[in-house]
């Protein structure tokens, strides 16, 4: 239906057919949130809010047009050429569209100029990745109607240049992999950018936006410096051997992946607090999600990893292990303490987005954090079947908890709709 409407607009504003339509997948920042851009693994989940691009070629003038924007009342067509290729500023929607040729051609293609409505189910700024599959949809878009076969690495990785080289926004590569793979996958951020689908959890995903709208652009240079500034103190310090090649002056440069917290715990504890503890949410949250993956797949884990990580007793391990649904019960639990390290650790969490979280775990999900940059977006669950899901959800409304929320699946990656 979704398809149909797309092409149903394109139609009645440009009055011809589309040539073909393509559409991207939203997602879950699901595991080891604000890890991306630290070279770290990632797990991601596409969901079935998506975003649809109806396209044909035209003569001169590039004309793309917003059915969202139209619907808000608000400045919704974006025309230039490219002898006008610039990026405007302001948070002009079309500067995504810019970008993303500018993109292509930094790669050598030459694009021909084209007419495009766009018509999407993601909302902006919930901490859905709503600009990803933005430029993932439109990115295969421009493939496909300029015959260029690339595949969904590639347009992923076109879609990550546009809006963090071309337009200085300081994102990893989770959103446009995630857009352009779907499914669970989990996506390792430093080259070649591998992506490995996962195998699918049982239940359903609860989305619930907090209505509370943050920049991601305001949220993570400040992380970032906050890092730098804990690894500047760490390389002055006494540090030999292993540990130091491990390090580095900045936190795209650090081998985190092998370092573990004892071997550098007592010179952590010379730090400041919040370099301290933004370099401890880094290791503990990677660690934790190393040992939700190896849930997910079925490989085992060690018990004493797990009491470890997690800082669960004997009698947790036991009754989580005894369940039925045990493989979704840890998982659950990861989330949930991935959360309060991003709320304790990080301070990306809000005193409302914790009592939200409380709240749906109370009510019985597997578990809960919130999803994307934070201090706003939304928060996600892990919940056993949709009538639990939706029951819960109307509890939040009835509550007052937050003002919308959904019910969603588990989708595929970007396509093309003929």
């Amino acid at each position: 239906m979704a398809v149909n409407i797309v092409a149903k607009e394109f139609r009645e504003f440009f009055n011809e057919e589309p040539t073909l339509i393509t559409s991207a997948p939203s997602r879950l920042d699901f595991l080891n949130t604000h890890q991306d851009y630290k070279g770290l693994p990632v797990v991601a989940v596409g969901i079935n809010l998506r975003t649809y691009i109806a396209i044909s070629r035209s003569q001169d003038e590039f004309v793309v047009a917003s059915g969202n924007l139209r619907d808000d009342n608000v400045k919704y067509v974006d025309k230039f050429s490219l002898s006008e290729l610039k990026l405007l500023g302001g948070k002009w929607f079309g500067d995504y569209i810019r970008a993303l040729i500018m993109a292509f051609m930094r790669h050598g293609y030459s694009i021909n100029p084209f007419k495009a409505w766009i018509r999407s189910n993601v909302p902006i700024a919930s901490g859905l990745g709503s600009s990803g599959t933005l430029l993932v949809a439109l990115a295969s878009a421009i493939n496909a109607i300029n015959g260029f076969n690339l595949d969904r690495r590639a347009i992923a990785e076109i879609a990550y240049e546009a809006e963090h080289d071309v337009m200085g926004i300081p994102c990893g590569r989770l959103d446009q992999y995630a857009a352009a793979f779907g499914d669970i996958v989990v996506i390792e951020t430093k080259p070649p950018y591998n992506v490995e689908v996962l195998p699918r959890l049982n239940g359903v995903f609860l989305v619930v936006d907090t209505g509370i709208r943050h920049s991601t652009a305001d949220i993570h240079p400040k992380r970032q410096q906050e890092i730098d500034e804990g690894l500047n103190k760490l390389l002055s310090m006494d540090i030999s051997g292993s540990l130091r090649k491990k390090l580095g002056a900045h936190y795209w440069e650090v081998h985190w992946d092998e370092i573990r917290e004892d071997e550098i715990s007592r010179f952590i504890e010379g730090l400041s607090d919040v370099p301290r503890r933004r370099i401890l949410y880094t290791l503990r949250a990677n660690e934790s999600t190393k040992i939700a993956l190896k849930v997910i797949k079925g490989e085992a884990v060690d018990i004493k990893d797990l009491m470890r990580t997690l800082n669960l007793s004997n009698a947790e391990v036991d009754s989580l292990i005894s369940r039925y649904d045990w493989r979704e019960a840890l998982i659950g639990r990861v989330m949930t303490y991935q959360h309060r390290l991003l709320s304790e650790y990080y301070d990306v969490s809000l005193p409302i987005i914790d009592e939200l979280v409380n709240f749906l775990v109370n009510e019985g999900v597997y578990g809960a954090k919130l999803s994307g940059a934070g201090l706003g977006g939304s928060v996600i669950a892990l919940v056993r079947d949709e009538a639990m899901a939706r029951e819960i959800l109307n509890k939040v409304l009835g509550r007052g908890l937050a003002p919308r929320g959904w019910v969603v699946s588990i989708d595929g990656g970007v396509m093309v709709h003929g």
